[in-house]
Formats: C-alpha cells, sequence, structure tokens
C-alpha cells in the first residue's frame, strides 16, 4: 500500500462523533459518518442496521448528501456509538467510495493516530467500476 498522508480535518471528525453520540440510539443505528463536500459543507448520516444487511452509515451518506446537491467530496469518516472513535470503511463501502469519488481522503486510524489518506491506498490494485462502462458519447 502506498501511503499519501494529508492532514485530518478535526471538524469532520468531531461532527460524526456528535452524530455517533447524539443520533445512534440502540442496534438499529450504531455507527455515524461526516463527509466535506467540496463546497465546504458538512453533511452527516448514520447507518441503518437491519438482519437483512442494512447500508452502512457511507452509504446513507452518500443518498443524504446527494439530496442535498452535495454529489462531490473531498473526505470521508465514520465513527461508532459508544465512543469506539474512527472505523475504517468495510470492503462494500470502500469500493462504492472509490467509485463514487476516485479522489476522496478518507480518515482512518486510532485515538492520536488518525491519518487521512486517498480511498485508492484502501484497495489497492482495485477494480474501478467506472472504467468498465460503456462511452454514452
Amino acid at each position: 500500500m502506498t501511503t499519501h498522508e494529508q492532514p485530518v480535518d478535526e471538524e469532520l471528525v468531531r461532527a460524526a462523533a456528535h452524530v455517533a453520540r447524539t443520533r445512534c440510539r440502540g442496534d438499529n443505528h450504531t455507527m455515524a459518518a461526516a463527509a466535506r463536500a467540496k463546497d465546504g459543507r458538512v453533511i452527516t448520516a448514520v447507518n441503518a442496521y437491519h438482519f437483512t444487511g442494512g447500508p452502512c452509515a457511507e452509504l446513507v451518506l452518500i443518498g443524504a448528501a446527494a439530496a442535498q446537491g452535495a454529489y462531490e467530496w473531498e473526505t470521508v469518516v465514520a465513527v461508532g456509538d459508544r465512543d469506539r472513535g474512527v472505523v475504517p470503511p468495510c470492503g462494500r463501502c470502500r469500493q462504492v467510495l472509490l467509485d463514487y469519488f476516485p479522489g476522496l481522503k478518507v480518515i482512518v486510524g486510532d485515538g492520536d493516530d488518525l491519518r487521512a489518506v486517498p480511498v485508492t491506498d484502501l484497495l489497492p490494485a482495485s477494480y474501478v467500476w467506472a472504467d468498465h462502462q460503456l462511452d454514452a458519447g
């Protein structure tokens, strides 16, 4: 893995942690995510757990951001409830985030060792969905 660490967006981490503390209640909502849109806005969301496999907070965040017109992101982070701190995206979310936002930075790490890395670093030698789409033009 090639690491291209960048400064951590502490405001984004605080926003996700706040949502995790105040909105994640019970087993249905256990993770919060926050994204910094290219225009500077911070959008937040929580997961929707269901025994059939509900969407992760990052996936809910994609829809919530689109509903607010935020189609371009700079950085994303997920934080667990019960003060679990920053949680890296699962494999499915890594792939979806790469497909939607190939230039995205993802905040990962523990405690004081947080770092922002390109989503491509989380999926080395990855499949890129957009590379296999037919040219619409």
